[in-house]
Formats: C-alpha cells, sequence, structure tokens
C-alpha cells in the first residue's frame, strides 16, 4: 500500500510543478481551511484548537530539519491523507482528510475523479507545508 501511495504522490508531485505558484495559493486556501486551527497559521502547532487536542499538533515548520534535511513529502501526504496509516489504532486528533475530501468530491465528479481530486488536494496541501519549512 505505501508504494501506492509514494508512487500517486510521486505522479502528482511532478504534474503539480508545472502549475507553479497556483500550487502555494491553493495549499495555502486549503491550509487555512482545514488545518490552521490546530497547526496555526504558520504551522508552529499553536492554533486555537491545540490546548483541546488528545496530543499537541505537529511543528509543521520543522519537519525538514526532523528529516535530515529533506523534506519528507511521501510522510506528510500520507499523514495528511490518513487512509492507509499503519496502525489504525493509534489515536489520532486529526482528521483523515483523504475520507473527508473524497466524500465531498465524489459527490461532485464521481469516485474515481473524485479519488484524483481528493489526491490533487491532499498533495497541494503537502506542498503548502513544504513552504512553511524554517531554515
Amino acid at each position: 500500500m505505501k508504494r501506492v501511495l509514494v508512487a500517486t504522490a510521486s505522479v502528482l508531485c511532478v504534474c503539480v510543478e508545472a502549475a507553479g505558484q497556483d500550487v502555494v495559493g491553493y495549499g495555502q486556501a486549503e491550509y487555512m481551511n482545514s488545518c490552521a486551527m490546530c497547526h496555526g497559521e504558520d504551522g508552529r502547532g499553536d492554533g486555537p484548537l491545540a490546548n483541546d487536542l488528545y496530543k499537541a499538533p505537529a511543528d509543521l515548520t520543522r519537519l525538514t530539519e526532523r528529516n535530515g534535511g529533506a523534506f519528507p513529502a511521501w510522510l506528510v501526504f500520507a499523514t495528511i491523507d490518513g487512509r492507509h496509516a499503519a496502525n489504525l489504532r493509534d489515536y489520532r486528533d486529526m482528521p483523515i482528510w483523504g475520507e473527508r475530501f473524497l466524500e465531498d468530491d465524489a459527490k461532485k465528479y464521481g469516485p474515481k475523479a473524485g479519488e484524483a481530486a481528493a489526491a490533487e488536494r491532499i498533495l497541494q496541501l503537502t506542498r503548502y507545508v513544504q513552504s512553511l519549512q524554517r531554515p
């Protein structure tokens, strides 16, 4: 399953690279709508709901630093998606965005195109989180 997720993320990364700046704009809008309440507007894990959660939200600005200088795009993508978690019994305050996005997108575009649209939204969020990295 991890190979399928990595392959999907890799193909989408290539497609989205061509879109350039639009990715940051769309990703930022999705982030503000879906993530900022917990992770904070700047991604440091200090959103207005952060103290109400069982686990503190991750500081998204240090992912590259904690991964030896390389942004872990596939892991961020998989974490946001949440449908392919290795241990589904782990407690997770974070919504399983892959399910939530797919539910809306499948209604709009049908099941197959809905899956592609949901993956695109997750990829845009991943790229936006990459833009939040601090040196």
